[in-house]
């Protein structure tokens, strides 16, 4: 917890549909209180003046790829939370395609116990599955673990839980969230067959939507609605990558009765397949990035409540790897520092609200997976928050990227917002470029 309080002044607090301004009054690592003029606050409080910078709750990335342990020559805790709070990301999800995987509770409980020492965001870790580990997927608890993880096709690490019976009892038997990567293997392989056949070994990137299909995507996340339906399974699709899958789901605004929910990632929000001409692999992550068509429907399914969640996927691999040949190149690519500017530059476009920013990054993974206090500016809650300076222009390049990786999709983007400020359970973890890592995350809990 935060050794003693701050006092935010005359910010604008963007929070549950509004924007206002007010100070804020953290008080043992929670909100104290919300006021329009606080004037009253503990002996030797710290004052941080906000006067023009917008106040958001701290961003909950609910899908990342943080690579410890077994693959920290890509990647580790300590590093990628580091790279988390100074985009205003307080919170993160991260998968279990580790090595070793994430195949029992105790290999899951290793990675909780890394955390607790590396990392300066909260945190909590999927548990993975196979085709043969459910007796150990059901002892998940679900008020200290975000969710199960299932590939219902390959991705980095090659989890693809593949045989009918194996699917259908995980997704009657879960016992909390799962989570579900949807891509059909038996077309990812003809697909990737006739490539091979005309190609080698080395086609250019732009194959990478033709290889991983509109098909492939809505053929899986089609049959993963159904499953979920007829079991009554808590189903999440993650990295929802096709205008065609977001007819599956249902646009309710009360996300808390929905038992199948969506998210969309930034980068199928931000690129499109005309992108593959200048980024190549440096794009390629699966599922793939696909048409225009895609990426301005995807938002339009955010918008309209279809899709629920917004995240990152960010999954880092070294330069060398990124530049093999296309089919020994591995997808994804990190994103997690960036993700919040470039929500902030479709603000600045006018193609989405601040209100409905938080909604979609906080307050959304917040309620879908159920994270006890935090998600909300709210007394009471965790002070989990970002400030941000709405008139800072920067540029993203290598002396400014903070993955161990050491480079960025975003490379060259120019983004005209930036945090100034992110706070961790009350803690001032990151201020104007400087860490104190002193201080590291919890571990989430949830309310269910």
């Amino acid at each position: 917890m935060a050794n003693k309080s701050t006092l935010i002044k005359n910010a604008f607090i963007v929070n549950e549909g509004k924007t206002f301004q007010s100070d804020l009054l953290i008080v043992n690592g929670k909100i104290e209180e919300v006021a329009a003029t606080i004037s009253t606050y503990p002996e030797n409080t710290d004052i941080i003046d906000a006067t023009g910078k917008y106040l958001l709750p701290g961003i909950i990335d609910t899908h990342v790829h943080f690579r410890e342990p077994g693959l920290v020559h890509k990647a580790d805790i300590h590093s990628e939370s580091m790279a988390a709070v100074a985009g205003g990301v307080t919170s993160f999800m991260d998968m279990p395609n580790t090595v070793p995987a994430v195949l029992t509770q105790e290999l899951l409980e290793d990675k909780f116990r890394i955390a607790k020492d590396k990392a300066l965001a909260n945190y909590s870790f999927y548990m993975g599955t196979s085709n043969n580990n459910l007796s150990e997927v059901i002892k998940t608890d679900p008020k200290n673990v975000c969710g199960v993880k299932v590939y219902l096709g390959t991705s980095t690490g090659n989890m693809c839980v593949d045989k009918p019976e194996a699917v259908e009892q995980l997704f009657a038997k879960c016992p909390t969230l799962l989570a579900a990567h949807c891509e059909d293997e038996h077309i990812i392989e003809e697909n990737s067959k006739a490539f091979r056949e005309k190609y080698g070994e080395n086609p250019p990137p732009s194959v990478h939507p033709q290889i991983r299909t509109e098909e492939c995507c809505y053929k899986s996340s089609s049959h993963a609605v159904e499953l979920a339906k007829k079991h009554n399974t808590r189903l999440h699709i993650v990295h929802v990558s096709t205008v065609k899958e977001t007819g599956l789901f249902e646009n309710k605004s009360a996300l808390d009765t929905k038992r199948i929910t969506a998210e969309v990632c930034i980068h199928h929000l931000w690129f499109s397949d005309k992108d593959y001409a200048n980024k190549g692999n440096w794009i390629k992550w699966n599922p793939a990035i696909k048409t225009e068509n895609d990426r301005s429907g995807l938002m339009k399914a955010l918008l309209d409540n279809k899709i629920d969640t917004i995240a990152t996927d960010h999954a880092p691999h070294t330069p060398g790897e990124k530049e093999q040949e296309y089919f020994c190149c591995p997808s994804g690519a990190p994103m997690v520092q960036h993700s919040l500017n470039a929500m902030m530059e479709f603000w600045r476009e006018k193609r989405i609200t601040l209100e409905t920013i938080v909604e979609k990054m906080c307050h959304a993974p917040a309620t879908c997976f159920h994270i006890e206090n935090r998600g909300f500016i709210r007394k009471g809650y965790f002070a989990d928050l970002c400030l941000i300076d709405i008139n800072n222009t920067w540029t993203v390049d290598k002396s400014n990227i903070l993955y161990k990786c050491q480079w960025a999709p975003m490379e060259g983007e120019i983004f005209h917002s930036k945090v100034t400020h992110t706070f961790v359970n009350g803690n001032l973890v990151y201020a104007n470029g400087v860490f104190d890592e002193s201080v590291k995350g919890m571990r989430l809990t949830f309310d269910r």
